[in-house]
């Protein structure tokens, strides 16, 4: 198993994980008209050496205070680029067709040599990774608008995106009112009641494979604290291929950890050869609960699958507690694509000396899954 700490750092004021300011920015023309409108927030999570075979994870927003030097309007393609910080820069690009435009690309340049952000860095190398987004098929004097996580794994980054108002090739110098939403929030609106359904029964769902070995994660603030987050479950993806159903596991030992914890959201990034799956867990004060499930499935054939359901509200406990299920449970994220987990246990708040909350087991057939709490 590959561990990583975990440096939290907050560019603005707050303490949770998304933060409540947002980044807004107008680009104009050489008519000093509007061409170009933003106002969207962004998070990144970056793994980088800190050592021989030691890495760190740092978690940073992209801040309210932008420049946007270097963007440019043109009758078929645009550019935002946005720089921050030390040598840090955002850039999405644009292109436009007749009836439409979409997001070609997204590139992300951080500059390791920032120890503002990088602490004990063992490079001054200035990196960029390039993701492409699912931004398309947005009409023309429309705007695209997105609440729902768009989630970008590249390498060593991973960058979310949410509550997105986005609108390039802006004409009359004015910003429209129509809106162009994005699939992830049409389906959180349409589909969300049958997408977060759990059931527990006897593994009978892909019989070819082995029950999936059962992996241990863990999240600490840093090298010299004990955890912050805990889980042990083993993991099962279903997913469509065309008029297919293929099933994967995900292989603990194969596997990468990273996250981060926060007071009222808390995530768990694990990251393989083939899968990449991002849990984030929240706080309302008296219970957690699983709130979003972003994953990405790479098969040995055919095009990648990816879901994401930012509307769920399952495996909920008293914050102090763990919630545990050593039943099998079956998990609907998408309608293309569902979560198998076994002998699930999971606590990302209230951990104390680096162990689950433990108590007392309802001996009862009728309760599969229980919240364990202190006593």
């Amino acid at each position: 198993m590959f561990w990583c700490a975990f440096v939290i750092l907050f560019l603005a004021l707050g303490n949770e994980l998304h933060l409540s300011h947002s980044t807004e920015v107008s680009v104009n023309n050489t008519e000093n008209k509007l061409c170009l409108y933003a106002n969207l927030m962004v998070n990144f999570s970056v793994t980088y050496e800190v050592g021989v075979n030691k890495s760190e994870t740092v978690l940073f927003v992209l801040p309210e205070n932008v420049t946007t030097e270097g963007s440019t309007c043109n009758n078929t393609t645009s550019t935002l680029k946005l720089g921050f910080g030390d040598g840090h820069s955002w850039v999405v690009e644009f292109t436009k067709d007749n009836k439409t435009y979409q997001v070609d690309s997204i590139v992300f340049t951080y500059n390791l040599n920032d120890s503002s952000i990088f602490t004990n860095s063992t490079s001054n190398e200035t990196k960029s990774v390039t993701a492409k987004p699912r931004i398309t098929n947005v009409g023309v004097d429309t705007y695209y608008s997105c609440k729902s996580e768009n989630v970008q794994r590249v390498e060593s980054v991973t960058q979310t995106l949410y509550d997105v108002t986005l609108q390039a090739f802006v004409t009359n110098g004015s910003k429209s009112d129509t809106d162009t939403v994005c699939a992830a929030d049409l389906t959180s609106t349409t589909v969300a009641p049958t997408t977060t359904v759990i059931t527990t029964a006897a593994p009978t769902s892909t019989p070819t494979l082995p029950t999936p070995t059962t992996g241990n994660y863990s999240i600490a603030p840093n090298f010299n604290s004990t955890a912050c987050l805990m889980a042990t479950f083993g993991l099962r993806i279903g997913f469509k291929q065309g008029d297919k159903v293929e099933t994967i596991n995900l292989v603990p030992s194969a596997t990468n950890v990273s996250g981060a914890c926060g007071v009222n959201s808390s995530n768990l990034i694990l990251t393989s050869d083939t899968i990449t799956i991002m849990f984030t867990f929240s706080n309302d004060s008296k219970k957690f609960y699983l709130h979003a499930l972003n994953v990405t499935v790479k098969p040995a054939t055919g095009a990648d699958v990816f879901a994401d359901n930012t509307n769920m509200s399952i495996w909920a406990a008293a914050v102090g507690s763990s919630y545990m299920c050593n039943k099998e449970q079956t998990l609907t994220v998408t309608q293309t694509l569902t979560l198998y987990t076994f002998k699930l246990r999971v606590q990302p708040f209230g951990v104390e000396k680096g162990e689950f909350a433990t108590g007392h087991m309802r001996l009862s057939l009728e309760v599969q899954c229980i919240a364990e709490n202190n006593g």
